[in-house]
């Protein structure tokens, strides 16, 4: 149950940890400098294997590549430090960047942008066609989602509100619907931030400022609680042959001495519960 650094890049804000199927390798980002990562448990080697403009979070498609989500609402496909323009930018996001994705159960891209100094953020949808299509306004700061194990739910977290959120989810045709309040955390409790669903349909929250992973119950009730010597735990995600390795990833790196001698590292654990492999993107394929 303790938290190990395997990976100490002093991240800025490192997010969005992933679990490569295929490459059996984790894959995180630190998103203004716009670096992705990449670990290998079964050797203990990680390296940086991309750099460019601010990387918000990514998925991983069908065919092994990567589906990046960057700076002006722009989105590409990188292959083996190859990068190929899905989406060159969308107009309206031309002053911000995406944030927190996720792929659904058909291949879709639900992905979040960020607020600017003239309006809230967003939540818009992109298609297996490439077509992107906005789903939600008046967001303080999209983050983590996740589905319930029955499909039929969508999480999304607002960080600024302090909030995660369940929707209505239809997989046929990718609306949601229905919002109503999952977890809502005190204001001075920090705020919820990344998200994964293990296979007993729990909630895993990375906890921004609380320096701790929170696992909520599927009725909103808190089960379990994990501390990090970090105070801005960012992300998780389950992986390792079984999906019984849970990565962790931190910020603050440019300030351990406020933020904790672990901010902006990786971190590794085992929690006796096992994840579900993550839905993978099939935009363009």
């Amino acid at each position: 149950m303790e938290p190990v650094c395997v990976a100490d890049y002093a991240c800025e804000c490192g997010e969005g940890p992933l679990w490569h199927p295929f490459d059996r390798l984790v894959y995180w980002v630190d998103i203004p400098p716009g670096r992705l990562y990449r670990f290998d448990p079964a050797t203990g080697q990680h390296e940086v294997c991309h750099e460019g403009e601010a990387l918000g979070g990514f998925t991983i498609q069908a065919d092994g590549s990567l589906l990046l989500f960057l700076a002006r609402g722009a989105v590409s496909i990188w292959r083996n430090g190859v990068v190929t323009p899905v989406v060159e930018e969308i107009p309206d996001e031309r002053a911000t960047r995406f944030n927190d994705v996720i792929a659904d159960p058909t291949g879709r891209v639900f992905c979040g942008t960020m607020a600017t100094t003239e309006r809230l953020g967003r939540l818009y949808r992109l298609d297996i066609d490439g077509t992107i299509s906005k789903v939600l306004d008046d967001i303080g700061c999209p983050n983590g989602l996740g589905f319930t194990l029955d499909r039929k739910h969508l999480y999304f977290t607002d960080s600024e509100r302090g909030e995660i959120y369940l929707f209505d989810y239809d997989v046929a045709t990718g609306e949601i619907a229905n919002r109503r309040v999952f977890v809502s955390l005190p204001k001075d409790a920090g705020c919820p931030d990344g998200m994964t669903v293990d296979e007993e349909g729990f909630v895993w929250s990375a906890i921004w400022d609380g320096s701790c992973l929170i696992r909520f119950a599927p009725d909103g009730c808190e089960d379990r609680r994990i501390l990090f010597p970090a105070k801005k735990v960012s992300s998780c995600i389950f992986g390792g042959p079984d999906y019984g390795d849970l990565y962790v990833t931190t910020a603050g790196g440019q300030n351990k001495d406020a933020e904790g001698m672990g901010a902006g590292g990786i971190f590794h654990l085992r929690v006796g519960v096992k994840g579900l492999p993550e839905f993978l993107s099939r935009v363009t394929l």
